[in-house]
């Protein structure tokens, strides 16, 4: 099995850059949980799920095959990080009350890993996988974002993009499913956190690799005549697309 790393070569861009998810979202969740004992946050990257889950969980078990990712891991006295491939956790079973996946449940090995979070499901537990697409901010910086992605980058993005692109409404979910709220990530931003996140995109750094240059430079005069006043600052918007499923 192929632990498919798209995201280890700069751990710290993407601590940095990404969007923080809606306490809303962990809210929900953990009202969802037949108790508040422990989550297992599977694929936890540097842990922002992880940490969001511990405001509601005696305990959080979090796991990611890049010891690169968990090297970058936010601290928490109820987060506990080890390095496991989410279709191996080495958690034992019948101990967890949830299990989430946040924006990778289209990288895992999902039949091995739906199974392994049924043998650590407590009787009443959930779990939760979540994802979020393009970022919005409105025109014209939308159109620009929108040709980079799909022209710039696009060749370079993995298969597994569909299912994102998709709002994992096609994704195989072998669960009862749950009602889900709407929701949303919001973010203020300046110019640099933009081009930052650009860079944290796994096709951006496919096309680095593969071009020997950097995308978001070439881009970022464009995006900077879009944006206006240097200092300015604008409110960034992502969808975000949830499933919520009876494990047991």
């Amino acid at each position: 099995m192929e632990f498919k790393d798209h995201f280890s070569e700069r751990p710290g861009s993407y601590l940095r850059h990404r969007p923080r998810y809606p306490e809303e979202l962990y809210r929900h969740l953990a009202e969802r949980a037949p108790s508040r004992r422990r989550a297992w946050d599977c694929a936890t990257g540097n842990g922002q799920a992880a940490v969001g889950l511990a405001a509601h969980f005696e305990r959080v078990v979090a796991t990611d095959a890049s010891l690169a990712q968990l090297a970058h891991r936010r601290p928490h006295p109820r987060v506990r990080y080890h390095a496991a491939a989410a279709e191996r956790a080495g958690i034992a079973a019948d101990s967890c009350d949830l299990v989430t996946v946040a924006q990778a449940l289209h990288w895992l090995e999902r039949d091995l890993f739906y199974a392994e979070a049924r043998r650590v499901a407590r009787p009443g537990a959930k779990i939760a996988a979540w994802t979020y697409g393009l970022l919005s901010l409105g025109p014209p910086l939308d159109e620009a974002i929108e040709r980079f992605f799909a022209w710039t980058v696009g060749p370079y993005w993995p298969p597994e993009r569909r299912w994102v692109d998709e709002g994992y409404a096609t994704l195989p979910f072998p669960f009862e499913r749950l009602p889900a709220p709407t929701l949303a990530i919001e973010a203020e931003w300046g110019l640099a956190e933009l081009l930052g996140y650009l860079g944290t995109w796994s096709a951006v750094r496919a096309y680095r690799g593969r071009n020997g240059r950097d995308p978001v430079a070439e881009v970022a005069p464009e995006l900077e005549r879009a944006w206006g006043a240097p200092e300015r600052r604008r409110r960034v918007r992502w969808a975000l697309h949830l499933l919520v499923g009876r494990l047991r």
